[in-house]
C-alpha cells in the first residue's frame, strides 16, 4: 500500500498495552510511527483501567483484563481494542459495538502451540507420567509398565473441529491415533479423521477426549455428570479450551471412583488475576491429573505471532479503515483511491443514513470517488473516498448525519 499521511499525527495516538504484551507488537507499532505507547505488566481492575484509559485511542489486553460497559462508557477517545489472545469474551462486545469501537483478536496465531501441548499431554497421561514424576520427586523409584500404554492404535475424540481441533487431528494421526470428532457444524475432515454426529457416540468410543470449543450458552458445562458417565471406562479428558465447559466437581467424582484414568486441565471457571496469587481447584492432589495455569498458547513463538497479528490489524484500521477481523465494527476493506482523502463514518443501523450522506455531499458539490457500506444488527460502517480539496467540509457534513456514532478522517 502507498504510504500516506494520516490526518491525526501518529505521534499523538495514545496506545495502552497491558499484561506483558509481546515486544513484537511494540516493534510493529513503532515501525509504523506510533511512539506514545504505555506498557503495564499486569491486568488492571475496573477503576484503575478507567483512569488509565483517559485519552487513550488504542488499548491492548490479554485474557485477564476485563473491559466492561462502565470502562467503555468512560473511554473518551477509544477507537479500537486489541485482544492479544484467541478470545474476546473479556470485552463487553455489545457496548463496544454500540459505541463503534473495533475489537480485534488473533484466533489462529497460537494454534500450533496448543496443538503440540495437547499431544504431549496425551503421551504423559497414557504413560502415567504425572504419578511417576511425583514419586521420583518424593524419593520413590516407581519403574513399572502397569497401566501405561502407547498412543498408537488408540482413539482420540476431538470436541470442536476448528482451528486448534483440526490441527490436533493432523498431529494425532502422526502418532498413529484413530481420530473422531464432533462439531455442531459439518466440517470436512483432515487426513483420516471421521466426524460423528452424536456426542455420546464419540465419548463412548474415545480413549482420550480433548475439548476445543468456545465459551457460550451451548458449551457451558457440556461435560457434566451425564456426559462424563457416557465416557469410555479408564479414558482420559483434556480441557485446553474454556474454563466453564467442564463441571469440575463431576469430573472429580469420576476420577475418584476410577471411571476415568486421568485428566489434564489448563482452564478454570475462576482464575487468579496475576502470577503468584493463590489458586485452588477441586482437582488438586489427584493421581494422574495434570494441572497447568492457562498456558495452552503460551510460547514465545505464539506470543510473537499474536503481537504481530493484532498490531497489524490495529494499524490497518487506524490508517486505512480496514475492519476485517473485527468482532464489532462490520468488516470493510476498500482499496485505496489515488488523490483522495478517506473518511470513516460509523452510525446506528437505521434507515436512510447512506441516502442522507450522499444527498448532503452532493448538495455541496462533493464528489464521492469510492464508497463502501456494511452493517450488522447494531451499526453501519461507511468508508468514503472524496476529493481532497473538499474533504474537511465533507467531514463536518458527516458529523451532522442522523445516527452518527463516530466519524474521522483517516488520511
Amino acid at each position: 500500500m502507498k504510504k500516506t499521511k494520516t490526518s491525526y499525527p501518529r505521534k499523538k495516538i495514545k496506545i495502552l498495552l497491558l499484561e506483558n504484551i509481546s515486544d513484537s507488537a511494540v516493534a510493529e507499532l513503532g515501525a509504523r510511527g506510533y511512539a506514545d505507547i504505555k506498557r503495564l505488566k499486569g491486568a488492571l481492575g475496573e477503576d484503575e483501567l478507567i483512569r488509565e484509559m483517559k485519552g487513550v485511542h488504542i488499548v491492548g489486553i490479554r485474557s485477564k483484563t476485563h473491559i466492561t460497559d462502565k470502562v467503555l462508557e468512560r473511554a473518551d477517545k477509544l477507537l479500537a481494542i486489541g485482544c492479544f489472545c484467541i478470545g474476546t469474551n473479556q470485552v463487553d462486545l455489545k457496548t463496544a459495538t454500540r459505541k463503534g469501537i473495533a475489537v480485534f483478536n488473533a484466533p489462529h496465531a497460537n494454534t500450533r502451540s496448543v496443538a503440540e501441548l495437547v499431544l504431549g499431554l496425551c503421551v504423559m497421561l497414557i504413560r502415567k507420567i504425572a504419578d511417576k514424576n511425583r514419586a521420583a520427586h518424593d524419593g520413590r523409584w516407581q519403574k513399572d509398565a502397569k497401566g501405561s500404554y502407547e498412543l498408537r492404535g488408540k482413539t482420540l475424540g476431538i470436541i470442536g473441529y476448528g482451528n486448534i481441533g483440526s490441527q490436533v487431528s493432523v498431529l494425532a494421526e502422526a502418532f498413529g491415533l484413530n481420530v473422531v470428532y464432533y462439531d455442531i457444524l459439518t466440517k470436512l475432515p483432515l487426513g483420516n479423521a471421521k466426524q460423528l454426529r452424536d456426542l455420546k457416540e464419540l465419548l463412548a468410543q474415545s480413549d482420550i477426549v480433548t475439548l476445543h470449543v468456545p465459551s457460550d450458552r451451548t458449551t457451558r458445562n457440556m461435560i457434566n455428570e451425564k456426559t462424563l458417565s457416557a465416557m469410555k471406562d479408564k479414558s482420559f479428558l483434556l480441557n485446553y479450551a474454556r474454563g466453564d465447559v467442564v463441571d469440575l466437581d463431576a469430573l472429580r467424582a469420576h476420577l475418584d471412583n476410577g471411571h476415568l484414568a486421568g485428566a489434564a486441565v489448563d482452564v478454570f471457571p475462576v482464575e487468579p488475576e496475576k502470577n503468584g496469587d493463590e489458586f485452588q481447584t477441586v482437582l488438586q492432589n489427584l493421581s494422574n491429573v495434570i494441572l497447568t495455569p492457562h498456558i495452552g498458547g503460551s510460547t514465545e513463538e505464539a506470543q510473537a505471532n499474536i503481537g504481530l497479528d493484532v498490531a497489524a490489524k490495529l494499524v490497518n484500521y487506524l490508517e486505512f479503515g480496514a475492519s476485517e477481523g473485527s468482532h464489532t465494527v462490520p468488516p470493510v476493506n476498500l482499496p485505496l483511491q489515488p488523490d483522495t482523502h478517506r473518511i470513516l463514518h460509523i452510525h446506528a443501523n437505521i434507515p436512510g443514513v447512506l441516502s442522507e450522506i450522499n444527498t448532503r455531499l452532493s448538495a455541496k458539490g462533493i464528489n464521492i470517488l469510492g464508497q463502501y457500506l456494511k452493517t450488522n444488527e447494531e451499526i453501519g460502517y461507511v468508508i468514503l473516498d472524496v476529493d481532497t480539496e473538499l474533504s474537511k467540509e465533507a467531514l463536518e457534513i458527516l458529523k451532522e448525519v442522523k445516527g452518527t456514532i463516530k466519524t474521522r478522517m483517516v488520511y
